[in-house]
């Protein structure tokens, strides 16, 4: 089944994220304010986990719950990567 209106929310969100990630690095290089860099390098990283979790939230709407379940599992993935890199 294909999601044609979804695809383009999630090409928004990837386009204008990279951007908005892209100017907040650049900003924070200018300054030379290493955390304003660093919180767009996290931004740009975050993005990922930021598709997925919309994927999984318009599928569960529209009810299809085989492709939400496929999404939850990712990001449950995502968070037990991030645990376990976090922990170790």
């Amino acid at each position: 089944m294909r999601h044609p209106q979804l695809e383009r929310v999630l090409a928004a969100v990837l386009q204008y994220g990279t951007w908005l990630a892209t100017v907040v690095i650049a900003a924070g290089l200018a300054m030379t304010r290493t955390r304003i860099a660093t919180a767009g390098i996290a931004l740009l990283i975050l993005l990922p986990v930021l598709r997925v979790a919309l994927m999984l939230i318009v599928f569960v709407r529209q009810r299809d719950y085989r492709l939400g379940a496929v999404a939850a599992l990712v990001l449950l993935l995502i968070g037990l990567g991030f645990t376990l890199g976090v922990v170790a």
